[in-house]
């Protein structure tokens, strides 16, 4: 099929490489030039595994382009609206802004049959407003929702293998034709038996922010037992690995640490909340404030342990952070944990120097005012603390004796329960993690 790509971030990006990767024809279109510049030349603008490779092999069979020009999306039967929803200054509402511009600056270029498709987070009602735009300005044309569910770092397989897809679709005689549609582009997954929901806008949209509303649940859950082991001596990985054998439960998602980030979890949960109290059933999700709430505490838990491990001040002190990104497997750095504390402690006079595989490029152009290092042995040098913010493998497979030698106090704070703590108590280290004895 033929069909274009509105928005080439991080989901668009990667859902333009991978359709022309199952053979259809894509045109991704973007505002920014420097970013379809490295695009078209095969060039991923931040870090996603698998994705270069992709972009390069796609670009090479003439199947995948890119433009700035909105004009390139005519021609196209499908056309994806895959822009940021990003939380508005000030509040905890998704800004709407990018969307709004992807479909007024599309409906000129929409023909007889055309289907636009979207795929970015929203609040619920906005495909049915959306909806009404596209009727009226371009009355042969029709608009669905199809919810995205990658993982940063697995991206490309859940595009190319995702483990459902939902169809929001519309009513009366546009509903057949935009399922025919999307039936054509997703054919390979329907043939491998992905199952498949066919909904409604509002359900379809519902989707995504009650699935990363539930994990980041899951995930405050676990850090909030982690508190309550922290004051009894119980051990919440042990904790965590009991509960997780109940199936009705399961084991992903309660790994308890500094908690969660990243451009998803927390701005959705936010518009979620302030989405339902628009609707005047704020009281509905009234409990995703406190997720929210245990979520940001962990942070504070763990800038509090670094003080505490070293005597009650942080001044003048080197401290070596080892993580930025939100997630190992990326270079996000958006409402980063690891960030986060790092900033934190830099604000408390502690001498950090940070580390990270992918992300000092992100972060520093964030903070500045931090000090960075590629160089994990550099980090730990002379250092009086050290604390671990990402689990990259890097990071929890280090030698805890080979980096005793390199500290100048053998503290380590493990902010993402990750090390192995016998070992590191074994090397000679005063090991702290959240919420383990």
């Amino acid at each position: 099929m033929k069909m274009s790509v509105i928005g080439c971030g991080y989901l668009g990006a990667v859902h333009a490489a991978c359709m022309a990767e199952l053979g259809h024809e894509v045109v991704g279109i973007d505002v920014d030039q420097s970013k379809i510049d490295a695009l078209a030349a095969g060039q991923a603008p931040f870090f996603e595994p698998g994705l270069p490779e992709l972009l390069r092999s796609a670009t090479a069979t003439g199947r995948l382009s890119f433009s700035t020009d909105p004009a390139a999306a005519k021609g196209s039967q499908v056309h994806f609206v895959a822009v940021g929803t990003p939380q508005k200054k000030g509040e905890n509402a998704a800004d709407l802004t990018y969307v709004d511009a992807a479909v007024d600056g599309l409906i000129p270029f929409l023909s007889e049959g055309d289907l636009v498709v979207g795929k970015s987070t929203v609040p619920v009602g906005t495909a049915a407003r959306l909806a009404a735009k596209v009727k009226a300005g371009a009355p042969g044309a029709d608009l669905a929702w199809n919810p995205e569910f990658l993982r940063e770092g697995f991206a490309v397989k859940d595009t190319i293998s995702p483990d459902r897809l939902v169809y929001g679709l519309p009513g009366g005689e546009g509903h057949a034709h935009a399922k025919a549609l999307l039936d054509e582009v997703y054919a390979i997954a329907l043939g491998n038996d992905t199952p498949l929901v066919v909904t409604d806008y509002a359900t379809a949209e519902l989707v995504k922010v009650s699935a990363n509303a539930f994990l980041a649940t899951k995930i405050s859950f676990i850090n909030a037992m982690a508190e309550i082991a922290e004051v009894t001596g119980a051990d919440v990985t042990q904790l965590a690995d009991a509960i997780g054998f109940d199936s009705r439960i399961g084991r992903k998602f309660l790994n308890a640490g500094v908690g969660f980030g990243g451009g998803c979890l927390p701005k959705d949960i936010r518009a979620f909340t302030a989405r339902a109290e628009e609707l005047g059933r704020g009281e509905s999700v009234a409990f995703l404030k406190e997720v929210d709430a245990i979520n940001l505490r962990r942070r504070q838990r763990v800038v509090d342990l670094v003080v505490e491990s070293l005597g009650g001040s942080v001044f003048q002190k080197k401290v070596a952070v080892l993580g930025l990104s939100f997630k190992p497997d990326s270079d996000d750095v958006r409402d980063s944990p690891a960030l986060d504390v790092a900033v934190q402690l830099n604000g408390l006079g502690a001498d950090v120097i940070a580390t990270d595989p992918e992300s000092i490029r992100n972060a520093q152009r964030l903070h500045p005012q931090l000090s960075f290092t590629e160089n994990t042995a550099d980090a730990l040098a002379g250092a009086e603390a050290v604390v671990i913010l990402t689990e990259w493998k890097e990071f929890r497979e280090l030698d805890p004796a080979w980096a005793f030698g390199l500290v100048e106090n053998a503290i380590v704070i493990d902010g993402r329960n990750c090390l192995d703590m016998a070992a590191w108590r074994e090397a000679g280290w005063t090991y702290q993690g959240l919420g383990r004895p």
